[in-house]
């Protein structure tokens, strides 16, 4: 018996070295160079994960869903950029007898001088024109409902592009940038 337990615990620790040299042999999956490729967060605002298209942040307390879709047209407006379509996804959901649990809506935005350079250099982007900024509202850690504010970032599907020109990159930093800052004041309730 005593044997057997021996046995066991050696067992049992050839496991956790192993498992412990697997980690350390492994290498980390690093993000290539497009993926370092980010837009300027501004103060306050959490750190941007090049690992994913979605940028959220929770609207303030106190801004109401009504001050959010203000703030963000009249910070556009103030930005050259133009909103041609909102989709309000979660009305649609409502007319066809589904409970949307909140708010649910996207918001497209336009600034040409600013993507231009992309659209001209990699056609194909297009198929993510115009940006998209999304309000809703989730759950939050309490199960309460809690409004969000989220965008697709430029950057993350310029790596869709293969080899994409410097100029589409820079470009799609400046866009990503300033959709940044509309997120942040928009979510403050600024105007």
């Amino acid at each position: 018996m005593h044997v057997m337990k021996i046995r066991f615990d050696l067992v049992f620790l050839c496991v956790i070295v192993f498992s412990m040299a697997a980690c350390s042999v492994t290498k980390p999956i690093l993000a290539s160079k497009e993926q370092m490729l980010v837009g300027q967060i501004r103060p306050g605002m959490p750190a941007i994960d090049p690992n994913t298209a979605i940028y959220e942040l929770p609207v303030n307390s106190g801004v109401s869903y009504q001050d959010v879709v203000e703030s963000l047209k009249s910070i556009s407006e103030g930005l050259n950029f133009v909103n041609p379509a909102n989709f309000p996804i979660g009305e649609h959901m409502k007319l066809r007898g589904l409970d949307p649990q909140g708010v649910k809506e996207v918001h497209s935005f336009c600034n040409l001088s600013m993507g231009t350079e992309i659209i001209l250099d990699h056609p194909e982007f297009l198929v993510f024109a115009p940006c998209r900024i999304a309000i809703y509202e989730k759950q939050d850690e309490h199960k309460q409902l809690k409004l969000y504010i989220a965008m697709d970032r430029p950057t993350f599907d310029l790596q869709s592009i293969k080899s994409p020109t410097v100029r589409a990159k820079k470009s799609a930093q400046e866009l990503e940038t300033k959709l940044l800052e509309i997120m942040d004041r928009a979510r403050k309730g600024d105007f």
